[in-house]
């Protein structure tokens, strides 16, 4: 990961993008805190609880509100790779040079997403679960199409999703041949060739294939922002009602579950249905109705969504949220806070001092880029 100084010009970026990326990392980083967990266990019994269970994965068949912020990592690192590559052809950058710099960026990906499952107090593990070995497969691949016409890109995305439902449906791999089942699937079965082991929570490497259709997909719309078409908002909502119209749809008629663990073809779909919806609505609202208020609490946060990904899940999980609890909840326990109290506060204190974190990169102009 290198360090890049330079003085942020918000102005001219695509805010409504830059407000989804803090958005999402905001989530992600009081996920990481544990605050989600403290809030269900104090709601227990109450309307309240059904609602934090939105933000927990569904346990297998069915979608929740949390399911959706990977797809919409993805997609919107599609969309940023557009703008990203659209400014290194105005720059002259031949595509072995884009190619080079692309390459380096997922081997870079590929690593921390791998260095994040790694060190564990029983040593040492090799895990290809985690969202940026996804990313470093689904940005090569998006980029390897980058210049096809927008109807091969379509059609490529939709490939993938029959791939994806031939490997399930039709490999019949002894003790994995139950397309929709946990633990007895054909992508656990990659997953015991790869790492010879098998996810406890159904989650599986091969992901990858059906979720590389987010990332183009966001490149597809990064290209859209760019033209000079018009009616924008109109082709994004046609596109995100057709991927929930047909994703649903394949779960009503039975005939490819949602399932998230997985990444099955409906789950895919329905959920790249709602990353088209909310950017939509961010873009109607942020961009064209120039609503950019009380944006910058997300954006100083999204500057930074990588470097503060890796924080909380690296440095985070191992030290430093049990630091601060100790710290918080020794002051606390001091004034004689009850238990669940003392723990939702002290990990909306994790959380504060995260963001401050970034705030202060950012007040230094510090971004970090892989």
């Amino acid at each position: 990961m290198e360090s890049i100084v330079f003085p942020p010009k918000v102005s001219q970026r695509l805010l409504s993008l830059d407000f989804m990326r803090g958005f999402i990392m905001v989530l992600l980083a009081l996920e990481s805190t544990g605050l989600y967990e403290h809030l269900s266990d104090a709601s227990n019994g109450t309307w309240l609880h059904n609602l934090m269970q939105q933000f927990f994965h569904h346990p297998w068949h069915g979608l929740h509100f949390w399911d959706l912020i990977q797809p919409g990592f993805m997609f919107m690192a599609g969309v940023s790779m557009a703008y990203s590559l659209s400014k290194q052809q105005r720059e002259g950058y031949s595509w072995n040079r884009s190619f080079k710099k692309v390459l380096k960026r997922c081997a870079l990906l590929f690593f921390w997403g791998v260095l994040d499952y790694a060190v564990r107090e029983s040593g040492l593990s090799f895990e290809l679960w985690d969202v940026l070995t996804q990313l470093s497969f689904t940005t090569l691949v998006a980029f390897l199409i980058f210049e096809w016409k927008a109807i091969y890109q379509v059609l490529f995305c939709v490939f993938l999703l029959l791939l994806t439902e031939a490997l399930y449906r039709f490999t019949n791999v002894p003790n994995f041949n139950q397309p929709f089942s946990d633990q007895h699937n054909f992508g656990n079965y990659i997953d015991l060739i790869l790492m010879n082991k098998i996810n406890s929570g159904g989650w599986v490497a091969i992901n990858c294939i059906p979720t590389a259709v987010h990332t183009i997909a966001g490149v597809l719309i990064g290209k859209l922002f760019l033209s000079n078409r018009k009616n924008k908002i109109k082709s994004l909502l046609f596109w995100a009602v057709l991927c929930l119209i047909i994703g649903y749809g394949l779960d009503a008629a039975a005939l490819t579950p949602i399932i998230k663990r997985i990444a099955t073809s409906s789950f895919t779909i329905v959920s790249l249905g709602w990353c088209l919806l909310g950017l939509s609505f961010c873009y109607w609202w942020i961009d064209i109705l120039n609503h950019k208020k009380y944006l910058m609490f997300f954006l100083i946060i999204g500057m930074n969504s990588l470097f503060i990904y890796l924080f909380f899940e690296i440095v985070g999980s191992r030290w430093f949220n049990d630091y601060i609890n100790a710290i918080t909840g020794g002051l606390m326990q001091i004034v004689h806070v009850l238990d669940m109290p003392r723990a939702i506060i002290s990990s909306l204190c994790i959380f504060i001092l995260e963001w401050l974190l970034c705030y202060f990169l950012y007040k230094k102009k510090i971004f970090f880029r892989l």
